[in-house]
C-alpha cells in the first residue's frame, strides 16, 4: 500500500503548527528526553520521560543529534512515556538500533503506544517493578471529505501493520497475531511482558541495605514520582538473623609426659628426691606437769629430785570399820551375823 501523496506535507504542517503554538504562548520546546553519563564511566543514560514529539515536544532530529555524541560502550534508555508521534518514535527506534553501543531498555513506569515500539529497539529489555507496557492500533486525526477519511483509514492500517512487525522482530509470532493483540489494546505487567516475549527480564525490588540510585536535581518530575527511594522505601524487611550460640568446645590437646627417672640411674633419682624433699618437722617435747614442791615450815625444803622414803597412804578409818566384817573362820562369821538372821537371839544377846 502506498502512502498518501500529501503525507510529507502533512508532517511538515504538524511541525509548523507546533512551532506556531509554542511561539504564540511563549512556550519553549519541552525536553522530553535527557542524555547524561551514568555512575559507571562506561555507560551513558538516556531518559525518555514524557510524550514523544507531539505538539509541544522536541522532534526526533534533536534527539538523534544528541545521541550521536554518546561514545560510551553501553547505553541504558529509561522509558516513562504514554507514547506520542508515531514517526518521531520510529526515527528514535532506528537511531537506537544503529547506535554502536550495547543498548539496554529499562521501562521505569509505562511504555505505551509508540513508546513500546522504541522499547523493542533495545538489545535487551528490562521491566522495572510494577511497570507496564501497552500496545494498540495506530490512531490519528483527519479533517476532510470522505475520500480523505478513506485514505486516512488506509494509512492507519498500514502504520499498525508496521508497528506489529516491530513486535514480531522482538517476540516472534505473526503480524496477524500481534494485530489482534493491538486491536484489543493489550496491557502487560512485567512478568506478562516476559512471557509474551516483549521483555527479557522483570527486575526485582531493591533489597534493604543495597544502594539505591538517587535522582538528579535536573531530573524531570515524573522521574522522581516513580523513584520509590523518594518515599523512603528501601525494600522488604529482612528476616531477623539468628542469635549466635555458644562457641564450640575446644578439642582436648594431647599431653606429653616425660619421666626424668627414665634418663637417670637410681642413685641420681634418690639424690634428686632428697634434694626436693621438705625437711621433716622435729617432734615437740611432751608437756611436763610441774608439781609444786611441798613446803614444810618445820624444817628445810627437800629437793624434790632427791630420792627418799615414799609416804604411806593415808588411813581414812575404813579398814578399822570393816575389819570385824572379815571373819577369821566360818564359825566366827556365823556368830557375828546370827543377830541379823534371828531376831530373838539378837535381843537376848543384847541383854546378856
Amino acid at each position: 500500500m502506498n502512502l498518501p501523496a500529501n503525507f510529507a506535507s502533512f508532517v511538515a504542517r504538524q511541525r509548523e503548527q507546533a512551532e506556531k503554538l509554542r511561539n504564540a504562548h511563549g512556550i519553549e520546546a519541552q525536553s522530553w528526553y535527557r542524555i547524561t553519563n551514568a555512575a559507571d564511566p562506561d555507560e551513558a543514560e538516556v531518559m525518555l520521560y514524557d510524550e514523544i514529539g507531539g505538539w509541544y515536544g522536541a522532534t526526533a532530529d534533536q534527539f538523534i543529534a544528541d545521541l550521536r555524541g554518546v561514545s560510551s560502550p553501553n547505553l541504558r534508555v529509561r522509558i516513562n512515556s504514554p507514547g506520542g508521534s508515531v514517526f518521531e518514535g520510529i526515527a528514535i527506534a532506528n537511531a537506537l538500533r544503529s547506535h554502536p553501543a550495547n543498548v539496554v531498555i529499562q521501562v521505569d513506569s509505562v511504555a505505551a503506544s509508540i513508546a513500546s515500539v522504541i522499547a523493542m529497539a533495545g538489545d535487551r529489555v528490562e521491566m522495572a517493578p510494577n511497570s507496564m507496557l501497552m500496545i494498540h492500533d495506530a490512531a490519528g486525526v483527519c479533517l476532510g471529505n470522505a475520500a480523505d477519511m478513506e485514505e486516512m483509514a488506509k494509512l492507519l492500517a498500514l502504520i499498525s501493520d508496521n508497528i506489529a512487525d516491530a513486535y514480531v522482530a522482538k517476540a516472534g509470532g505473526t503480524r496477524e497475531q500481534w494485530r489482534q493483540a493491538m486491536q484489543a489494546e493489550s496491557w502487560y505487567l512485567p512478568d506478562d511482558a516476559v512471557t509474551a516475549g516483549l521483555a527479557d527480564e522483570a527486575l526485582s525490588v531493591p533489597k534493604r541495605g543495597e544502594p539505591v540510585e538517587q535522582p538528579d536535581e535536573d531530573e524531570p518530575d515524573m522521574a522522581r514520582a516513580w523513584d520509590l527511594a523518594a518515599y523512603g522505601y528501601t525494600g522488604p524487611d529482612k528476616a531477623e538473623a539468628p542469635k549466635p550460640g555458644p562457641p564450640p568446645a575446644a578439642e582436648a590437646q594431647p599431653t606429653l609426659v616425660i619421666s626424668i627417672s627414665d634418663a637417670l640411674d637410681e642413685d641420681a633419682v634418690a639424690r634428686l628426691r632428697a634434694a626436693v624433699q621438705p625437711p621433716a618437722a622435729e617432734p615437740e617435747p611432751p608437756a611436763v606437769l610441774e608439781t609444786p614442791p611441798a613446803t614444810d615450815t618445820a624444817g628445810p625444803v627437800d629437793d624434790p629430785a632427791a630420792p627418799g622414803p615414799q609416804p604411806e597412804p593415808a588411813n581414812d578409818g575404813w579398814a578399822d570399820l570393816t575389819a570385824h566384817l572379815i571373819p577369821d573362820d566360818d564359825d566366827t562369821w556365823s556368830a557375828l551375823v546370827t543377830n541379823l538372821t534371828e531376831p530373838e537371839a539378837s535381843s537376848s544377846a543384847a541383854t546378856d
